[in-house]
Formats: C-alpha cells, structure tokens, sequence
C-alpha cells in the first residue's frame, strides 16, 4: 500500500471539517501551531521581516503568509475555498406531520442530489448566541452521529425510480429527525439547536439561540480505498483537498520567500460575498502588505502596482478525472487520472485563468520537483465550470494559473480521488513557496 506522511493528517482534517467554520477553524490551529500570529483586520498592522501571520473574515476565509528577510516583496500567492455543497436548514425549518419530524432544506451550490438518500447524516455550522452579558457571540456546532436520514422512495412504489427520475428538492429533500408522539414538546427549531449546543458545550453560560447557519453532512469518515490503498473517498475532497495542500506547502515552505495562502469562503454559490473572490479580502490584505513594502517612503499605489506584478497566483480547485464508466465525457487527449499529479486547467474563453505564461511557471515547478503534471481542457461540445482564479485576476490584476487534483463525482456527498496526488500537489506548491523567481 502506498504510504504517506500527509494522508493521516489529511483524513483527520477532512473529518474535522464539515462546514467552512470547521475547515477555517483547523486550518487556524494548524497555522498557529506552526508558530503564525493571528491579526486583527479592524486594528493596524505591525510586521516584520520573516514574519508568518494569518487573518480571518466571516469565520470562514483566511489569509495567511509570511514575509521575506530582504525586499523586494513578490509573493507566491496560493489560491482555494473552503465551501462544498450541502443541504442548508431553512430559518423555519421544523415541518411537523403526523408521524414525523422532519427539517426543511435548501439546496446551498450545485449539489449531487442523488446520493444524498439513506445516508447517515449529522448536523453542523455556526450558531449566534446572547450571552449572559448580552452581547452576541459565535458558537460552532457539530453533532457528529446520525441525526436523520432522506429515506428513498422503494422500487415497489416506483418502477421508474432507475430510468432518471426528478428530484424535487423542496418535497423528496427534507431529512426526518425524529418520529413524534403526544409527549414531545418541540416549539421552535432554536429549541432544539439550544439543546445540541448545551451537549456540546458543557459549561458553555450562554443565554439562548438568536441565529444560525447550519446543514446536513454524512458522517461517515474519510477512508483509504481499494486493493492498495489507492484512493481516497470521502465528503467535500472539492475542495478541502486544495486547502490541506496549500496549508501545508506554506508551512514545510523554507521561509525565505514571500508567500501566501488565501482561502476564500462561498465559491460554490459564485464567490459573490466579502469572503468570496469577488469580495474584497485578498484585496485588503494586498493593500495593508503594499503599505508594508513603501514604510516611510510613500509610493503606496505604485509598490501594490509593482507587488502584484512580482506576484503570481496558483488557483487549486479539483478536476474532472475521466471516468472509468463514461469515458466519453472528456477530451481522450485531455483526460486526466487519479494518481496522476496536479492537473493545469486551461480553457480558451478564460473560465479557467491559465496562459501559456503561467502554466510555463507551473510545469517547470513541477519539473524542478520531480512531480507529473496533467492538462484538461473541457470537450469542445460541452461547456466549461469555473473557480476563483479568473474572478481573483480580474478584481487584483494578478498574473494567475488554474489547477486541482483530479478526482470523481464531483459535488456528490462522497468523492474520490487519489491517494497518491495530495503528496505530489504538495510537493509541487512547496517548491512554488520556495521559488526565488517568478518568471
């Protein structure tokens, strides 16, 4: 079986991690166990030469990064989100029948619906609490046993169940909770959420429930599959995988570079938020590390110009491996495998951000690293996705790549991809980190 130093830490963080809070959340620990101080984005920055900080926005996106020794600033700036599909319980989300409780969802990004059926579901994401000063403050959640289940409609009831039938989300969708009788009393779902968050927080002095952000997640753990070992399935591969990868190149990353890490939060729903890549964050933090490089000498505009110019962004989010079933979904010259190494995304109408200049960059990182590379590039008669590295050029003017690890069913409720690609895509950004020209 393949072995790997990562792939123990990687299934432990991909476990702990089943909304952005908790993925933000780990990532925090992990970044200040390596020794990363935290900053305030309302407070004014000091930094130092050779320092390694990180910074949160919404709980759910971070930025962090560490500063060369000398100057000129140019960073190694890599690129990836926090998000994956899921089933969002609605405010009013009690919907009590006569045998049954269940809770009303919506559909949060472009989830497979399907293989969300007969799973064994837990709770979790970010409630807002009054405490007992009054004052409002955030709680995760996380109730990681099986809470409820979508129960599938049997075959017997529906002999068509197998030739593509519709699901109605609004209808088939709703997880039951728990079977009613005459002795329960549940007035409100702040009730409930109340309840779950005094199991989990034992001690915890809060006054009650005011708000929450809270879904579905299947709580079966990540694992290792096949004969050797040779993929690995789980929940929400799309993309915690970038974001392990890239945490971890930063950190193992020699420290003699600027480089920096952004994990941008809402990605699956369009990146439209102030956490997202069309909001301002990484932005923000480019302008406070522009303020950094000019000190005393003024020129703010034109060292953030020349910075982002030094600068080059690698966008990580997953690609389409070809399937063993359809392999007719791809291009057969651009078809990438699992366990192939990092996938460069290219895409002539710019869905994807790849040029002949950067993917340059990236393939002879790679080289340097000892790493195989893969292209995809969409069949021409089939339209193409996106991710954040076209949205992050467009709003920074950074010269940018796409890439990902290739992997199947993407957007279902469990993934897969291989277990081999994590190390190389590590490899390969660590090299990135440690680079000392970007051109």
């Amino acid at each position: 079986m393949f072995q790997s130093s990562s792939i123990e830490r990687l299934l432990h963080f991909l476990e702990r991690s089943p909304t952005a809070w908790h993925a933000t959340a780990g990532m925090i620990e992990r970044f200040e166990a390596a020794g990363f101080e935290h900053l305030e984005e309302t407070e004014r920055w000091s930094l130092r030469p050779g320092g390694r900080y990180y910074c949160t926005r919404n709980g759910s996106a971070l930025v962090a990064f560490q500063l060369p020794e000398s100057e000129p600033l140019s960073l190694r700036i890599m690129g990836a989100h926090t998000d994956s599909p899921m089933l969002r319980i609605k405010r009013e989300g009690l919907l009590k029948g006569p045998d049954w409780l269940r809770l009303g969802v919506e559909v949060y990004g472009g989830a497979l619906l399907a293989p969300w059926f007969d799973r064994d579901l837990g709770i979790a994401g970010r409630v807002h609490v009054r405490t007992r000063e009054g004052r409002l403050a955030p709680r995760l959640l996380d109730i990681d046993r099986a809470m409820a289940v979508i129960p599938s409609l049997a075959i017997h009831l529906d002999r068509e169940a197998n030739q593509g039938r519709a699901i109605n989300a609004q209808t088939q969708m709703s997880p039951v909770l728990y079977q009613s009788d005459s002795d329960e009393n549940v007035s409100s779902l702040e009730q409930l959420i109340e309840q779950w968050l005094r199991e989990q927080h034992a001690g915890d002095d809060f006054e009650s429930v005011v708000d929450f952000e809270l879904g579905f997640y299947d709580v079966q753990p990540p694992a290792r599959v096949g004969m050797n070992g040779e993929m690995l399935s789980g929940a929400r591969l799309d993309n915690l995988l970038s974001c392990f990868c890239s945490m971890e190149a930063l950190i193992d990353s020699d420290h003699r570079q600027g480089a920096l890490l952004i994990a941008n939060d809402h990605e699956e729903i369009g990146s439209g938020s102030s956490s997202g890549a069309q909001g301002t964050f990484l932005g923000d933090v480019l302008g406070r590390l522009a303020e950094y490089e000019a000190g005393s000498e003024g020129r703010l505009e034109e060292c953030r110009v020349r910075m982002i110019q030094r600068s080059r962004l690698i966008s990580c989010d997953n690609a389409h491996a070809r399937h063993p079933a359809w392999p007719d979904k791809h291009d057969a010259q651009h078809a990438p495998q699992l366990n192939g190494g990092p996938v460069i995304k290219v895409n002539s109408s710019q869905r994807y951000a790849t040029n002949s200049a950067t993917g340059a960059l990236f393939r002879d990182i790679c080289r340097e690293a000892g790493v195989p590379v893969q292209t995809f590039v969409s069949r021409a008669d089939m339209p193409c996705g996106s991710t954040i590295g076209p949205l992050t050029a467009t709003t920074t003017g950074l010269p940018t790549l796409d890439i990902g690890l290739a992997q199947w069913a993407m957007h279902s409720i469990r993934e897969t991809s291989g277990a081999m690609d994590p190390d190389y895509l590590i490899r390969a950004l660590t090299a990135f980190c440690n680079r000392s020209y970007l051109d």
